[in-house]
Parts: structure tokens; sequence; C-alpha cells
């Protein structure tokens, strides 16, 4: 047999035992007031009423996806290989280029739907902790065993994933340090992303630009602005979404 067998084989032999030990079942936790104080201070440590007033905010994801997010009109802009995609989150009605050239019925519209993909997963990566108090959510108080407290927030609805949870562990600033994730596309529950490397926007908002953990999820070039003109002075990148629109 060849080495590279034997290592396919040793691979598929560790991976049960690795499920066995890693795996953690989503911790009870109760729903109270405390949980919901915990979830003010998280919020307050983020200063999340200055990410409220950031309408613009781009960034750039490890996989090569490139962003722009129109946060007061709801646009998100997403670039990746040789393509470009406009669209309104909310009605996914947008427009897309492949090298240059504009693409239109179903082909458009499946690029679209996977640029939203990308902006869901990726703008959560950007500032997860601004979305513990969204629509659908539960938040959960849970006793650690060191005898800290974390806060545990379920998603029911929303975003590309509804059901997955998560376990926030805050610094004793309520600045999160690290999250355990049980989530649909990991099959180990209870993975560990450390939330590191923070920095504040020219708006006040403090987001992480580095998550350690099974992968690493690193992010680059992040700027923010409270109004598109200050990030774009030369002009609206969503100038021919909005027309299109109107």
């Amino acid at each position: 047999m060849k080495k590279k067998h034997y290592i396919f084989l040793l691979i598929l032999s560790i991976l049960p035992i690795s499920y066995f030990f890693l795996d953690e079942p989503i911790p009870k936790g109760i729903k109270n007031i405390e949980a919901e104080q915990y979830a003010d201070n998280m919020l307050k440590a983020i200063n999340y009423s200055k990410w409220e007033e950031t309408d613009i905010v781009k960034w750039e994801f490890p996989r090569g996806h490139s962003h722009v997010w129109d946060k007061e009109r709801n646009f998100s802009l997403v670039k990746w290989d040789n393509y470009e995609v406009l669209y309104q989150i909310d009605s996914l009605k947008g427009i897309v280029y492949k090298d240059g050239k504009r693409l239109l019925g179903e082909e458009a519209k499946a690029l679209i739907e996977k640029a939203w993909k990308f902006w869901a997963n990726d703008s959560f990566w950007l500032n997860a902790p601004a979305k513990i108090r969204d629509g659908g959510t539960e938040r959960k108080l849970v006793l650690l065993e060191d005898g800290n407290k974390a806060l545990l927030v379920k998603y029911y609805s929303g975003g590309a994933t509804p059901g997955d949870a998560y376990l926030w562990v805050c610094d004793e600033n309520y600045l999160p340090k690290y999250c355990k994730m049980w989530v649909s596309i990991i099959p180990i529950g209870g993975v560990k992303f450390n939330w590191e490397d923070w920095i504040t926007l020219n708006t006040g908002a403090k987001l992480a630009q580095n998550h350690y953990g099974l992968i690493d999820v690193n992010l680059k070039n992040i700027e923010g602005a409270d109004k598109v003109k200050t990030l774009y002075p030369d002009g609206d990148p969503f100038k021919e979404l909005e027309e299109m629109l109107n």
C-alpha cells in the first residue's frame, strides 16, 4: 500500500476520535434579566451606538471576497474572482458583471444569491457581537466551569443558517475574548474562535480583525464612515444600483 493510502486511513481513524473528544453539547443557560444585562454590556463595550451611526463599511475576507456595505441604504457590493455584484440586500435585486460585461437572467440571479451568502457569512465575522439582538434571537446566561459567566445567543431565524448558536465569553469590560460555535457548517459543536486585534473605526465603532480557531479568519483593510461621501469622495459606488431601483 502506498504511503498516501496509509495517511488517508489514518485521517479516517482520527476523525471519529476527534469528534468524540472535541464535540460539546450546547450549554443550557438561563433566560433572564441578567442575560439581557450581559448583552447590554457587550454592546456598550463594542460601541454599538457608533456602529449604528456607521453608514458604510468596507473590508476584505480571507477567501478573496471584498465587500462594501452601505448599511443606511442596505446595499452591498461584493467582488470575487472576475465577478462584481451590486445588489439590494432585502430584495436581492441587483446588477452583475463578469470581466466587466453585464450578465442578465437566471445567471445573474444565481450570482446575486451567491454574493448574498458571502455577505451573510463575511459580515458576521466582521461584527458578530453587534448581532446579538437581531430579530429571531434568544439570549441566555451561562455559568462556566471557572465561575465566570457567558452569553449564549441562538438564532431561530434570519441569516443563511438559522438554528446556529454562539457562546460569547468576554473580559472584565465585556469586550468579547472568544466565542464557541454550534453551527450547521461545522460538524463539531463548541468550536472556539478568538476575537482579537480590535480596532476602532473613524466612527468610534470597535471591530475585531482576527479570529483564530479551527481555521483562522483574518479580515483586512477594514474602513468605515458615517456617510458614503466620506469613504468615497470621488463618487457613490452604488450610483448605478440606485438608478436601477428608482
